[in-house]
């Protein structure tokens, strides 16, 4: 590891916790030289906008997930402009639709380009512990995630019971027999990883990914100029989340100002952000193109202001 960057490979569905983890890291290994590959499956960079810092060399690679054919050549080029740095950590973040069973395939195409320039250091998958059986079922993305990981981290366990985190446990054992498993709470870690040798928990070999362009879900944006109330913002989500994998986006909301909200489930946050130029909000639908319609009709139904909406 003398003269290579650390690599850790961030994996977990939409709304795991990816990206309050990484900024905690970031405060964490502050004096440590570390980058980020960001990838967002939409082409609208929200969780980009919460990363990003004058003192972090990030890249980001939007519309798809890295290990898939469609993005592949962009992220093997990435880590390859990304080795001339020389970090101690390079941390990536896939998408939450991201397959990672062919990320030592990746790699090695990268060291082509780069050299013998990074250390695998883990593949940790993020296990939301309100959401994940649920997930679980919806696609096999969900379970590859898991299957292919060396440290199963646990997040928002402050948010069920003890029953609940052993069923998830015994679940994860049941896909993946040997990881390590862990816990964090509001991006607070129990297990300081970075400190220890995480692919003694290799399990799964190198397969193809189940990320192509043919089943790629549909992505949908928003522009949005104005306010709007947040109770009406809720009822518009609450309308259209069983037809989606997720939302996320920046508003403007009347009384409260600029704020980040996410939809996960049927979980909705809210909560403070920077000011920006306009609202944008970013859709991952469950139903292909049939969710234009149902956005649509849920706007007008339930907020009623102009606003755009494109692929």
């Amino acid at each position: 590891m003398a003269d290579k960057t650390g690599l850790y490979v961030f994996t977990g569905f939409l709304g795991a916790g990816k990206t309050t983890i990484l900024l905690r890291l970031l405060d964490i290994l502050k004096d440590k030289r570390v980058g980020i590959i960001q990838n967002e499956f939409g082409k609208l960079s929200i969780d980009g906008e919460i990363l990003r810092n004058d003192d972090i060399k990030m890249v980001e690679i939007n519309r798809g997930s890295i290990f898939c054919s469609c993005l592949r050549l962009s992220f093997v080029q990435a880590l390859a402009d990304m080795a001339a740095y020389k970090f101690d950590y390079l941390f990536i973040e896939s998408s939450g639709l991201g397959d990672p069973s062919n990320v030592e395939e990746i790699l090695d195409a990268a060291s082509q380009l780069c050299g013998d320039a990074y250390e695998l250091q883990g593949v940790i998958c993020l296990v939301d512990a309100v959401h994940f059986l649920e997930q679980l079922e919806d696609l096999e993305t969900v379970s590859r995630q898991l299957k292919h990981c060396h440290l199963a981290l646990l997040t928002k366990t402050d948010l069920v019971d003890e029953e609940r985190v052993l069923e998830l446990k015994k679940k994860i054992r049941e896909i993946n027999p040997v990881c390590e498993i862990s816990t964090s709470v509001n991006g607070k870690l129990e297990f300081d990883f970075w400190n220890y040798d995480l692919m003694k928990y290799q399990w799964a070999e190198n397969e193809e990914t189940t990320n192509s362009e043919e089943t790629k879900p549909k992505t949908l944006f928003m522009d949005f100029s104005g306010e709007v109330e947040l109770g009406k913002m809720k009822k518009f989500l609450s309308v259209i989340q069983d037809d989606l994998y997720r939302a996320k986006g920046f508003f403007l909301l009347s009384g409260q100002g600029w704020s980040q909200i996410d939809l996960v489930g049927h979980q909705i946050d809210v909560k403070p952000c920077p000011e920006k130029e306009h609202s944008q909000m970013v859709f991952i639908s469950k139903i292909g193109p049939a969710a234009i319609r149902k956005i649509m009709s849920a706007w007008e139904e339930e907020v009623g202001l102009p606003m755009k909406l494109r692929n």
